[in-house]
């Protein structure tokens, strides 16, 4: 969950600015990212980018409705970092590793031949990057995020076990709707969004 790799494949810089690059790149070119990106071993960069993610998108939620930030009883301001820090250190690292685990057991009897539970933990990681903006209160804004994370799960798996779209949409379904579904807040939007049409 550590290990840092000091030169990976893509040569991506450490610090805000590798967060940054890593942020639009997986954006603008996801394959290309996914393929050059993610190196074995190199878990340590996945992971702060997910915590970072989760930290933006949980900040944006409760600055927009403060409405949920949970009560400790110590003012609406400590509660709320108090509630980012318990995300940073146990929260985010849990969901992406267990989720992690869920994606390695889906790949085994699609794949003979995969890469690494390494490689899928920065899949994961990586694939949240557009749910930075999943805390806009706007159905359809969370609802975007959500799919378009899913999508680039859906890429990610494809690229970094090689396998056919198919058998990583197949292997995705379930880790996409624990991350993006509840984590992300899609399912609720879809509903909201489905609610305000009707």
């Amino acid at each position: 969950m550590t290990t840092w790799v000091e030169t990976p494949r893509e040569g991506r810089d450490r610090g805000v600015v590798g967060l940054l690059r890593a942020w639009v790149a997986v954006l603008v070119s996801p394959r290309e990212f996914f393929r050059n990106g993610v190196a074995p071993g190199d878990q340590a960069p996945g992971l702060l980018f997910a915590i970072s993610v989760t930290l933006v998108y949980q900040g944006l939620q409760y600055a927009l409705v403060p409405a949920t930030i949970p009560a400790i009883g110590a003012g609406p301001m400590l509660s709320a970092l108090v509630a980012l820090l318990v995300i940073a250190l146990f929260v985010a690292p849990a969901v992406l590793h267990l989720t992690a685990a869920i994606q390695t057991v889906m790949l085994v009897p699609l794949l003979s031949r995969r890469a690494g539970v390494s490689e899928t933990v920065q899949v994961i990681a990586y694939s949240a990057a557009p749910c930075v903006f999943a805390g806009v209160p706007i159905p359809g804004v969370r609802l975007i995020c959500a799919l378009y994370g899913s999508a680039l799960l859906i890429v990610g798996i494809r690229e970094v076990h090689q396998t056919s779209f198919a058998k990583a949409a197949v292997a995705a379904a379930i880790p996409a709707g624990v991350v993006f579904g509840y984590g992300f807040g899609g399912f609720r939007a879809f509903n909201d969004f489905v609610t305000a049409l009707t």
